[in-house]
């Protein structure tokens, strides 16, 4: 089968931008030495290009898991174009085409079962989509967006203006042109690519499934450290519409961070998460499924794995109870029907259902692990 023709342009710019920041970080550090100014602002550019893909064009245009003032999104515009990576139209449009066709390698861009390679960076390498290439008809609502509209119109220019202007700036602004163009031009420009290239090839590939194992998407904590939290990624193909990838409050996800804190000063609204029910639903069903998968493979089973099963739905019924009941409680707080007797009866129901369940989960867990 006759291979689609090569982007030059893009392999022009992922080859001599990588050559470069190899050969000239290290010759200019052991020639001169760069400035700790040039450092510092080399780490600010990559923290903010990073953040304009996580938080703008992944969570905010990708998925609409919130909703930004428009000072915002023309920061993650004008970001978004710093880091590269095509408009936030553009880039929306793929992701949203990944996620309907997860893993089908003929409809998903960057299918991860096509290999690590191209998963990464090989599906930008040649025309392999040239007859959708500018299709965003599954972005009808983005192009309502005028800063989304205007970044796109205007890209390649704030492409250029950024990458040029913002090193020529620390370049003047501390005296040090070359060193500003080797670490905020160069080396930034390259890890914001790769660190987002990750998502795609790294993320799934290598790391746990607790939420589906449905497609090739993982949860990899180191991951998350250099993507911006965008490393819980098995949570986010199951639950892609919150706005939060790592749930938990140790996750490092400073994506979820910032969003939260503009919502906070009123820059951000609408914050979308995953009722909690579900998450717990989806994790209970890989357990099970799982459990069910090692008896399968033994013939003298049948009777632990129906107790697991019977076991399985008790547990799921308890827990729905328990959130119906946690729910009604927070309605009719909020409506302020239940007086103070009332609240408190509730309060016990709760927490005694709260410590049967903790209970019954744990010894569930252990049962169907030991399967």
């Amino acid at each position: 089968m006759k291979k689609p023709p090569l982007i030059w342009t893009n392999i022009l710019v992922f080859s001599s931008t990588l050559l470069a920041a190899v050969i000239l970080v290290p010759w200019y550090e052991i020639s001169y030495g760069f400035d700790a100014f040039v450092i510092i602002a080399a780490v600010i550019s990559l923290f903010f290009c990073g953040m304009s893909i996580t938080a703008g064009y992944h969570r905010l245009w990708s998925h609409k898991t919130y909703q930004a003032h428009w000072s915002v999104r023309l920061l993650f515009a004008i970001g978004g174009a710093f880091a590269m990576q095509n408009s936030a139209l553009h880039w929306s449009s793929d992701h949203r085409v990944h996620h309907k066709f997860v893993d089908d390698n003929d409809k998903d861009p960057y299918s991860a079962k096509k290999g690590f390679w191209y998963s990464h960076i090989g599906w930008m390498l040649r025309h392999y989509h040239k007859d959708t290439y500018h299709d965003y008809s599954n972005c009808r609502d983005l192009q309502k967006d005028p800063i989304v509209v205007w970044q796109h119109k205007h890209y390649l220019v704030l492409t250029l203006l950024t990458n040029f202007g913002f090193a020529a700036l620390v370049g003047w602004m501390s005296g040090q042109m070359l060193a500003s163009f080797i670490a905020v031009g160069v080396t930034r420009l390259v890890l914001s690519h790769h660190f987002t290239f990750f998502i795609n090839s790294w993320a799934h590939m290598w790391g746990s499934q607790p939420y589906t194992d449905k497609n090739t998407a993982k949860d990899n904590a180191l991951l998350a450290v250099f993507t911006h939290g965008e490393g819980y990624h098995n949570y986010h193909h199951i639950f892609e519409m919150d706005y939060r990838n790592g749930i938990k409050w140790y996750h490092y996800d400073p994506t979820k961070w910032l969003i939260k804190a503009l919502s906070l000063v009123g820059l951000a609204s609408g914050l979308r998460k995953t009722p909690q029910l579900k998450i717990e639903q989806a994790k209970l069903q890989m357990v099970l499924k799982r459990a069910n998968q090692k008896l399968d493979l033994r013939h003298d089973a049948e009777e632990l794995k129906q107790k697991i099963h019977d076991e399985y739905e008790e547990l799921m019924a308890k827990l729905n109870a328990f959130y119906s009941l946690k729910k009604r409680l927070f309605d009719d707080k909020k409506k302020q029907l239940l007086k103070d007797f009332e609240k408190s009866e509730i309060k016990a129901q709760l927490n005694e259902l709260k410590s049967s369940l903790a209970h019954q989960r744990q010894s569930w867990l252990t049962m169907a692990s030991h399967a």
